[in-house]
């Protein structure tokens, strides 16, 4: 077991370091396209409602990817005949929850949930023609359908009853009767015959509870031998379609994980150890006849974080570990904030490409996708690459003869100020290099990846060309800089150092902003919320030595403070040295004495101890708020990033803008003169840069800076991968003019 793991180890890590260099690994996957599921809403739906597209497949042309969307009640149909520009095209209405969508030939077969209750559960599979979006017939299956599968020559098709447990009796523990099974149809002309209906009893299997087997997933090899995961039951099943008979049953098996992180606390900490996790699968693909790939969610007792091959003797051939949760790690991507079973695995595909057998998981709390190519029998997958792939991808799908791939990502976030479920459609494209990851980070010296996300203020080292620094803000507990080398593609993070108080790590603070101070050392900026209920915190300016410690905090005049709002404190530059430093803040939003659509630009002189001000004219927004994120000192004045709070479609303002302060005389914050309005030119507009890599567009970008040699650079902030797909753009856009 020992030399399969680092087997794998290697084969990954070394992947990871290669998967730019085109000439050492097959051609790489690419993001071509977004398409999002509130634009396929039916005349009259409400578009407030919660949508998804949670599983999906294609039609067998290859121009039409079908999504289940189980909160509507419907089938979803997008036009993919260019997949660069996906098109909506229709839904067809359902008497339940659909699931899982086969196609064979023009008709598609979707398991739909019907169940009242979880205690009686019901279910039927409806037969939808494609041509006209009609629901011909409704075959009872006698019970609550999850996967669907056909047989690669299209003899059979299989369904997971399986009548899953209620979560809100007795804390989800199991028996809940009645038990699930294995039902399969045979298919003969292209049509399934409802009258060969099977039932294939899988009770009396699992140790774990074998009274309540609860089937979660199936697929079918070339041999029509189905596989089978009972994901709560931690135990996979092999069943031979044309004798209806059980050839294997045996337990998935229990990982010891070391080095990953355990606690939500808001620190990532790869420090910690899970002894004897049971695997708990869910997906299930065949490889080849022989071998299979189970994603491993641990849905109830599990959380084992990564996935595993197995044959289907039961040997265990190979266990990814901890590695898909330090690469997440490296990629910003690792969910915290929802760490109970860390990057959780859950979706998974195989499909032959030219001549490499891919492998696909997808991490449903970490938002991406691993693909490894095949090597055959019991070696090591070779990692290839990650896709970022939308929120909580579960819904995976290869589309070999257009050498295209899809997700469906089921999470819906409207209603919380976020984007909505997407269907993701990727291009292989020979000759090119993969476009993501655009910012990772290297090992530490313990050996672990140096961990970090939601990053909020950048500045540049004024003696070297191309290093940074960025600040990540209060999505985590710990207040750190960042140091990147932005000189290759992607950027890396090479470097952190944690701000400390009297030698302890400092907490409490929220960074937004960052500036290298003449001397040495750092002014950084702390965003405050004086509205919060509990423990409401102040807007402060940092000043930090090279080394972390925080010297002085300097905060607002009592009579300016009282004037803040929840918007604080957000981007810091500094003019000037000796006794003419000033250090400039940039306030986000408008506060109580503000007229709207007017922020604050506020200067701090340290030699005097003294604050001036001047005001920035907001545009208006169409929808939400406008503000400031970002404050660059350039040429007599600043460059600013000034931004809208929308996302995806929504986003209308994202830009760069000038402002002089040639000519401007701030006066004293808290006086009763009036300050100087800055006039302000548009310099940059980010729109184009963000829609550039075909995901939705993000909301926060948030980091500017211009390095030694007036190169500029942009990132955006993913929240600590908190309501977000954990996705981070870092731009290297050249020269400002």
């Amino acid at each position: 077991m020992r030399s399969i793991l680092l087997a794998g180890v290697s084969a990954i890590v070394l992947g990871l370091a290669a998967s730019a260099a085109v000439a050492q690994s097959p051609a790489p996957f690419n993001r071509i396209a977004t398409f999002n599921v509130i634009d396929n809403l039916p005349a009259g739906a409400d578009p407030s409602k919660s949508t998804a597209a949670e599983i999906i497949t294609f039609t067998e042309d290859g121009n039409t990817l079908i999504y289940s969307d189980s909160p509507g009640h419907r089938i979803g149909f997008v036009d993919i005949t260019d997949p660069n520009m996906p098109k909506a095209a229709g839904v067809v209405a359902l008497d339940g929850e659909p699931t899982t969508t086969v196609v064979i030939g023009g008709k598609a077969y979707v398991g739909v949930n019907t169940s009242v209750t979880k205690s009686n559960p019901s279910g039927h599979l409806a037969v939808v023609d494609i041509a006209t979006r009609k629901v011909e017939d409704k075959i009872d299956l006698g019970g609550q359908p999850d996967a669907v599968a056909k047989s690669p020559d299209g003899s059979y098709l299989a369904i997971a009853i399986e009548n899953e447990r209620d979560e809100e009796i007795n804390d989800g523990a199991m028996p809940q009767l009645p038990p699930g099974n294995l039902t399969y149809f045979e298919v003969k002309n292209g049509r399934v015959v409802d009258e060969s209906k099977k039932v294939v009893d899988l009770t009396g299997l699992a140790a774990v509870v074998p009274e309540d087997p609860e089937p979660e997933y199936v697929d079918i090899n070339s041999r029509n031998e189905v596989v089978v995961t009972l994901q709560e039951n931690n135990h996979i099943v092999i069943v031979d379609l044309p004798t209806g008979k059980v050839t294997n049953s045996f337990s998935a098996g229990t990982v010891d994980l070391d080095q990953i992180d355990t606690k939500k606390d808001k620190v990532i900490d790869l420090s910690g150890s899970m002894k004897d996790v049971p695997r708990e699968p869910d997906t299930v693909q065949w490889i080849d006849d022989n071998r299979f790939v189970i994603a491993n969610e641990g849905d109830w007792k599990g959380g084992t974080r990564g996935f595993s091959i197995f044959d289907k003797t039961g040997k265990l051939l190979f266990e990814s570990g901890n590695v898909p949760e330090h690469m997440a790690v490296s990629l910003g991507h690792y969910p915290d904030k929802r760490n109970k079973k860390g990057i959780e695995m859950e979706g998974a595909e195989v499909a032959t490409f030219g001549d490499d057998r891919l492998i696909f998981v997808a991490s449903e709390r970490g938002s991406i996708v691993f693909v490894y190519r095949d090597k055959g029998g019991a070696e090591a997958p070779e990692f290839l690459q990650v896709l970022p792939g939308g929120i909580g991808p579960e819904g995976l799908m290869a589309i070999p003869s257009r050498n295209l791939f899809v997700t469906a990502s089921e999470t819906d976030l409207r209603d919380e100020g976020g984007i909505g479920s997407v269907v993701t459609v990727y291009e292989r494209q020979a000759g090119k290099s993969s476009t993501y990851p655009t910012i990772k980070s290297v090992n530490g010296p313990d050996g672990l990846p140096i961990w970090w996300s939601a990053l909020s203020g950048f500045a540049a080292d004024p003696a070297t060309p191309a290093k940074l620094y960025a600040v990540t803000d209060s999505a985590y507990a710990q207040a750190r800089v960042l140091t990147v080398d932005a000189s290759s593609i992607p950027a890396k993070i090479t470097d952190a150092m944690v701000l400390t108080r009297d030698g302890q790590p400092a907490k409490g603070l929220d960074l937004e902003g960052i500036a290298v101070r003449p001397e040495g050392g750092f002014w950084i900026v702390s965003e405050g919320n004086p509205e919060k209920k509990e423990n409401p915190t102040q807007n402060l300016l940092l000043r930090v030595g090279a080394d972390g410690a925080i010297a002085e905090e300097i905060a607002l005049p009592e009579a300016v403070a009282a004037q803040a709002k929840r918007f604080g404190f957000e981007g810091v530059a500094v003019v000037g040295s000796g006794a003419n430093e000033t250090v400039w803040i940039a306030v986000q939003r408008e506060w109580k004495d503000d007229p709207k659509g007017f922020v604050k630009l506020i200067a701090y002189t340290p030699a005097t101890m003294s604050w001036a001000y001047v005001r920035y004219p907001l545009d208006q927004p169409e929808k939400g708020w406008i503000g400031l994120s970002e404050l660059t000192a350039y040429k007599d004045g600043f460059l600013v990033i000034e931004r809208d709070n929308q996302i995806g479609p929504s986003a209308k303002v994202k830009k760069l803008t000038y402002v002089s302060l040639k000519g401007v005389t701030p006066v004293a914050l808290g006086s009763e003169a009036q300050p100087p309005v800055l006039v302000k030119t548009d310099a940059k507009d980010l729109l184009p840069l963000l829609k550039a890599p075909n995901g939705y567009v993000l909301d926060k970008i948030e980091s500017f800076a211009i390095d030694k040699d007036g190169n500029a650079f942009l990132v955006t902030d993913n929240d600590g991968v908190d309501g977000s797909s954990g996705e981070t753009q870092f731009f290297a856009i050249g020269k400002m003019n």
